[in-house]
Order: C-alpha cells, then structure tokens, then sequence
C-alpha cells in the first residue's frame, strides 16, 4: 500500500516532520510555477503540452487523456491516469496521497478530488491524508467532492454536487451529502 496512506500529524509540526510532498524544495517550487502557468490558466488549452508536463514531473499517464483549462494538481508524482479520461474545467486534485483515476473516467466540472481533511476530535487539528481510487467508468459529476480514503468502484457514479465520504459500489449512482446510493446505473 501508499506509503502515505493515513498520515496523522500534529500541524505545529507539518513542515518539520511527518508528511512529506516526496519532491525536493526546487521540484515543488517548479511545480507550483508550472501548474499555475500552464494547468490553472483559462487560456491554456494545449492537452498533449499539459500531459508531457505531467509526465515529466512523475504522473502516469495513458492515451487520450483530456485536461481542460482551470485544473488544479496538487503533485503530479502522486498522480495515476488511465486512457480515454476527462477532466473538466475548474477540477482540483488535491492529491497529498496517491489518486489513482482508472480509465473511461469523468471527472466533471469544478469537482473536487481531496486526499487530505483534519481530525475535529483534536485540539491540535491533525491532517488525515488518505488515497483516492476512481476505477474504470466512473463518472464524478460537476462540483462533486471525493473524500479522502474514498474507493468509487467500476462504474459508479456521483450526481452533480454531491459528497462521497464512503467507497462507492460499482454500476451504482449516488446523490446528496453525504452521498447514498439512489438507483443502479445502466450502461447500454
């Protein structure tokens, strides 16, 4: 398993021990530059640019990959894509830990992928970080956020603006906050 995989550490002590991005200060420094320039702008629409970088800088990409204008990535490094995969506009992954999005994925506008959330039982307000698994077919709808530790099985999907705080079963469609299942989803 990701060795990142539930890291709880005190937040007086973020920068100084426990969680670590797993790239060099210069390397996060590029990153930081790159993604804003390149990912986050409105006018950059030049997919095969956006997916050489990507690779370039440690995440796996497949073909026909499609990442629209606004995106957000948090650390390429951490970051597994299957083929045929869209992204939408205004999409931010927010991966401390490993996302891994498998492929025939859509992740729609403004959703929201977030490895990392606080303990509310704590004074000292500890980071949770935990993977993301979006499996093959699964569809994230627009403004939907995916919690971390959050499994979406085959085919699942997650209606506009919904939160998914728990794995999703495969060829199922979930809806609200927190998300429940609502009915089968049937693929023709």
């Amino acid at each position: 398993m990701d060795s990142d995989k539930n890291i709880k550490i005190d937040l007086k002590h973020y920068n100084k021990q426990g969680y670590k991005p797993g790239r060099s200060k210069l390397m996060l420094f590029l990153w930081f530059i790159i993604n804003a320039l390149v990912f986050q702008s409105p006018l950059f629409h030049l997919p095969r640019i956006k997916i050489l970088l990507l690779r370039l800088f440690g995440a796996k990409v497949g073909v026909g990959v499609i990442i629209k204008c606004s995106v957000n990535i948090k650390y390429p490094w951490k970051l597994n894509i299957g083929d045929y995969v869209w992204i939408g506009e205004k999409v931010w992954i927010d991966n401390l830990a490993q996302v891994t999005i498998g492929s025939n994925v859509c992740i729609s506008q403004g959703a929201m992928l977030l490895c990392g959330s606080h303990n509310s039982e704590r004074y000292s307000f500890d980071i949770i970080i935990d993977s993301i698994i979006l499996e093959d077919g699964v569809w994230i709808g627009a403004k939907a956020v995916v919690c971390p530790g959050v499994i979406a099985k085959s085919h699942s999907m997650l209606n506009v603006a919904s939160i998914a705080i728990k794995d999703l079963d495969p060829f199922f469609i979930y809806q609200g906050n927190p998300a429940i299942k609502i009915r089968e989803r049937c693929i023709k």
